[in-house]
This record gives structure tokens, C-alpha cells and sequence, in this order.
């Protein structure tokens, strides 16, 4: 029976070492992190390793020799330079009001002054961090480590309140400016966050990072491979299979299933989320991990403001500029991309265009349940109810119930414009029919000269057409014209044909008329 302890939760690197937490060694790309460079940003979803990441940096550039003993840094690094570091951690704060930052900043800094000691004429927050940083030069004789950790958590929790975000950034702006205006003091700077957004302004005067966000050769540094999967946890691969009653080789499909498929960018492998994989493995059982931690609200937020079409999440094709994006604020979708919830699927070499889906089933089933009380009148705890009815009033056939309850769903909710209705409509749909989908076999399309909707159980077909301001003898007509049962007339299972009409002045279903 394995007896590894498994850091969940814990970011520490000298905890982790010093009490025989479970570790993977990431320790080789690290040191070539050192060696090759100076300045690195890197953008990943959340409990993806970052913070561990940074506490391992904080290690190493103390000297802390002894807590790297059997790692793979212990034999390439021969000197072993204790360095002075100031490390920031912006995950730390509720960023609510325009001085939040600046008591994080400041908590920081006196911390750093207790040490190398204050310096006259320096009244604001960026000229106290240029003055430590260049006394801890001179007091130590070595150059500084600067590590910052979430740098971008002030920027998220401001989503949607510009006046804050340009207060924030004003601050941040001017702060990490320092990192190069006081470049020979600096040996090695590292700031770390889920997004990239705010960059224009943030870090406009700091063109000396280099992004490590899209660069393959350190796509490994935070989450987990297949392969260290297999070089760590072989016995307890067999164990967990034992427990679930599956084959070796079936455990590895489904915990590949669950958690792997993070693609960070083209032609590189897959990536599992090391917070679910670790989560798993402890409990040797599959399940949602990474949403019971919560999920930004800022994400549907987003999506809601600019009236994003859902159902283009699961197969978006954008450029590498829009994933890149420095404007992540205005747009959904990089920010929805390097929150984690969508992943490169496949690259277009040829025009630059890149494929998103989700990730993993833990990905798509976490987030669109999450999407549903945003979207509908059911909360979080109704809304699996509601869900395992419509699966069962599919599976039976009954028709009358499936659409009553769908227009419960779309009951009592608010509507600012007439031209939003037909998105709003789509999104609802989207959600239902996905989760729906989860139990069932569901294909859902919008796309003009394609059928919305076919769902199938065991015993039933149903292919069906949506209308907005038209008629539901309209929406069947069309079934008819188009052929859209022809792929399926082979198909022993009976087949159900329907036409929904939507009103915007009721702003529900107005008629469905059922053909089979």
C-alpha cells in the first residue's frame, strides 16, 4: 500500500520537503529557468502550481541547499548563491476599494524596510521598492530575486469596475516599472497570474519579460505529464484501479478523461491539472476537484457583457494576437483561455488560427453547471434536479413535460434589449441540452443550414428546429424541406420531429408542435 502524502492545498516547497509531502520534480527546467534568463512572466489557471513554483524560486535563491537534497538540481548547481529576495504575494488580498492595493504593497514593503532600511524622499510605493531593492544590493553584495505571485488578482477582482481597475493600474504600473529601471540591482524576476491581461498599461515600460506562457520547451513547469504520471505514481496506478474495480489500462484512459487535454500551446502534449490529479489520487475516485475550490465569477460576467454566443465555446477558432491579448478586459475569450477553461484542441499552420474546446470532462460538465443559475432562475442546488428530470422525461418520451419545464427555465428573466433575446434564447438552450447531454448523446448547432437540435437516448431520436418571432409550423417545415432526418433513417429508434417557436413579447416558448 503506498504511503505518499499528497500536498493538497499546500504551496510551500520547505513544507512540502521538509514533512515528505509527495513532490515532483520540476527542479532540472528551474535551474535552466535560472541559467538562461533574467526576467519571465507566466500565465496559468489557477491551482495549477504556481504558487509552488514560486515558494521552490524563493528556496533556491536563499541557498537553501538542503531542501533541493535528491532533486535534479542538487548536481547542476555548484554554488549555491544566497541571495536576498523579495517575494509579493497578491493572492492574498480582497481587492474591493482603491487603497486595498496599495496596504497590500505597503505591508510588503515595511516588511523589506525592517531589514534594509528606509531612505529620504521616498513617499510613494514604487520609489520605497527601488530604494530596498538597490540597499539589499549593496547590503548583500548580490543581486536581488524578485518573485511576484498572482501578480493580476487586484486587475481580476476590478472586472467591471473600471474606475478601480484604472486606480490598480495606476499603482502596479509604476511598481513593477522598477523591475527595469533597476536592472543592475535585479539577478532574476518572476511575476506569475492566470491572465495577461492589463498588460498594455501594467507593463508597458517592462518590454524585458519574457512570456513563458506559449513556449513548449517549459510547458511542464507547473501541472503534470502523463510521463511523470507513470515515473511517480506507477503503484498507485495499480491501486486505484484495484479500488474502482477497472483495468490498469482503463484508470489511465479515465483519469486522462477527467484531467489531462491542458494544451498551453500548438504541438505540445497534454498537461493534467496537478490540484485534480493529486485530489484522485488521494481519494481514488474521480470527481469535480478544481470547481468545489471555486470558480471566478468574473468569467460569466464577461461572457454575459459582451452577449457571448456559449455555444461557440466548444469549438472557437481564434489567432495567436487574441490569445495573447493584452486588452483580456474587453474580450472574453483569452481570459477565459488563460483562466483554464478552454484549451488549444488543434492549430492552423497555415493561416495561424488556433481551435479551442474545453480541456477535460472535469472542465465542460464544472463550468456549464456553473453557468446555469447565471443563465436560468434555478440555483445551484435546483438545478441538478431539474436536470436529472428533463434526462428522464427524454428517456421516456415525454414530450408535454420536457417542454413545460423548459419554459419554466426560461421563465422570469430579465431582458434590456430585443436583439439580445435570440442570444439569450441559444444560451439557455446550450446549457440545458449540454447538460442534458452528459446523460444522453447530444448534438447542438445554430449555424444557419444545420438542424439546432438532435438528441438521442436509447429509444428515441429528436431532431429539432428553434425559431425566434416565427412559427412553430415554420420550425417543422423546415425539418421537412432540409431532410434533416435522412441521416437517421436506417435508425431503428423512433424518431421525433420538432418545431418550437420562442416570442419575444412573452419571452418564452410560445408553441411546439411534435411529428413523429
Amino acid at each position: 500500500m503506498s504511503e505518499k502524502i499528497y500536498p493538497i492545498g499546500i504551496q510551500n516547497f520547505e513544507k512540502i520537503r521538509k514533512e515528505g509531502y509527495f513532490y515532483i520534480d520540476k527542479t532540472a527546467l528551474i535551474y535552466r529557468l535560472v541559467k538562461t534568463g533574467s526576467y519571465y512572466f507566466l500565465s496559468r489557471p489557477r491551482r495549477f502550481g504556481k504558487s509552488l513554483l514560486i515558494s521552490t524560486l524563493d528556496a533556491y535563491f536563499r541557498g537553501e541547499k538542503e531542501l533541493f537534497k535528491g532533486l535534479a538540481i542538487e548536481k547542476l548547481e555548484k554554488d549555491w548563491v544566497q541571495r536576498p529576495v523579495l517575494h509579493i504575494d497578491l493572492n492574498i488580498g480582497k481587492y474591493d476599494a482603491p487603497d486595498s492595493l496599495d496596504k497590500i504593497l505597503n505591508e510588503a514593503l515595511v516588511k523589506w524596510e525592517s531589514v534594509f532600511g528606509t531612505g529620504a524622499g521616498e513617499s510613494t510605493l514604487a520609489l520605497r521598492f527601488k530604494g530596498v531593492v538597490e540597499r539589499a544590493y549593496k547590503q548583500s553584495g548580490q543581486r536581488v530575486a524578485i518573485l511576484v505571485d498572482e501578480y493580476d488578482k487586484p486587475l481580476l477582482q476590478a472586472i467591471g469596475n473600471e474606475e478601480l481597475q484604472r486606480e490598480y493600474r495606476n499603482t502596479l504600473k509604476p511598481f513593477y516599472g522598477v523591475l527595469k529601471t533597476m536592472d543592475g540591482c535585479i539577478q532574476f524576476a518572476m511575476l506569475t497570474g492566470v491572465t495577461k491581461f492589463g498588460k498594455v498599461s501594467v507593463f508597458s515600460d517592462l518590454n524585458n519579460l519574457e512570456d513563458l506562457s506559449m513556449w513548449n520547451e517549459y510547458v511542464t513547469l507547473c501541472g503534470v505529464s502523463n510521463q511523470e504520471i507513470h515515473e511517480n505514481l506507477e503503484e498507485e496506478l495499480h491501486e486505484f484501479a484495484k479500488v474502482q474495480n477497472m483495468t490498469y489500462d482503463e484508470v489511465n484512459a479515465e483519469l486522462g478523461k477527467w484531467y489531462d487535454g491542458y494544451h498551453f500551446t500548438h504541438n505540445s502534449i497534454g498537461i493534467y491539472n496537478p490540484f485534480s490529479l493529486l485530489n484522485a489520487f488521494k481519494r481514488k475516485d474521480f470527481g469535480n476537484y478544481w470547481f468545489e475550490t471555486g470558480t471566478p465569477t468574473y468569467l460569466v460576467e464577461l461572457l454575459k457583457r459582451n452577449h457571448y454566443d456559449l455555444e461557440r465555446m466548444a469549438n472557437e477558432e481564434t489567432s495567436s494576437d487574441v490569445l495573447n491579448s493584452i486588452y483580456g478586459d474587453e474580450q472574453p475569450i483569452p481570459v477565459i483561455f488563460q483562466s483554464g477553461y478552454l484549451t488549444i484542441k488543434s492549430y492552423d499552420k497555415e493561416f495561424g488560427l488556433y481551435r479551442l474546446g474545453f480541456p477535460n470532462k472535469e472542465v465542460e460538465e464544472g463550468f456549464i453547471n456553473f453557468l446555469m443559475p447565471f443563465y436560468t432562475r434555478f440555483n445551484k442546488i435546483e438545478a441538478p434536479f431539474e436536470i436529472q428530470k428533463f434526462v428522464r422525461e427524454i428517456r421516456a418520451g415525454q414530450l408535454e413535460a420536457f417542454f413545460n419545464r423548459l419554459k419554466s427555465f426560461l421563465a422570469d428573466t430579465p431582458y434590456e434589449l430585443i436583439s439580445e433575446q435570440e442570444r439569450h434564447y441559444q444560451n439557455v438552450l446550450f446549457i440545458i441540452f449540454k447538460l442534458v447531454g452528459f446523460y444522453t448523446e447530444v448534438e447542438y448547432h445554430t449555424s444557419e443550414g444545420r438542424v439546432d437540435l438532435v438528441l438521442k437516448t436509447k429509444e428515441y431520436i429528436y431532431i429539432m428546429e428553434f425559431k425566434l418571432n416565427g412559427s412553430a409550423e415554420e420550425a417543422l417545415q423546415q425539418i421537412h424541406d432540409k431532410h434533416y432526418t435522412l441521416p437517421f433513417q436506417s435508425d431503428k429508434r423512433k424518431i421525433f420531429r420538432i418545431g418550437v417557436n420562442f416570442s419575444s413579447k412573452t419571452r418564452n416558448i410560445e408553441k411546439w408542435i411534435v411529428e413523429s
